[in-house]
């Protein structure tokens, strides 16, 4: 359980620093892989790390405008840049991942949030990916 606790972090770090850097998570996910296979001191990034990365840009679009959609009071670009790219991988994993238990994916990113944001931030993640937990029938649907 250890390496996808690894693999989630990773992957949150590399959306944050597409989000923080403004360019594509694919890019920044090759840019991890390159430097991790040229040098020795960058850990490897995991087949889990990248089927989160990959999921989500595949998957981009739709989980910003849930996101967008449910999060009263705050607009994405408003909202704090740790907890946006938490509960981006949070939906993704949570809506398009059969494989995770939900309970899972609900802890993994309140930990997330606590390790990385503010002491506001894992109630408000819970909240949110709470809220598409309850709603995921409804919402993996094809995007347009």
């Amino acid at each position: 359980m250890a390496a996808r606790n690894t693999a989630r972090k990773r992957a949150f770090q590399i959306l944050f620093e597409a989000d923080q850097r403004g360019t594509d998570v694919l890019t920044v996910l090759a840019d991890w892989v390159r430097h991790s296979r040229s040098d020795t001191r960058q850990p490897p990034v995991s087949e889990y790390t990248m089927e989160l990365v990959e999921g989500y840009a595949e998957h981009e679009r739709r989980i910003d405008e849930l996101i967008s959609q449910y999060a009263v009071g705050w607009t994405l670009d408003r909202m704090p840049v740790v907890d946006r790219n938490i509960l981006r991988l949070g939906a993704y994993e949570l809506v398009w991942v059969d494989a995770t238990p939900d309970a899972v994916v609900l802890d993994e990113a309140v930990q997330l949030a606590k390790e990385f944001s503010t002491d506001e931030s894992p109630s408000f993640v819970n909240g949110l990916l709470g809220r598409f937990k309850d709603l995921k029938p409804s919402l993996r649907r094809d995007e347009a």
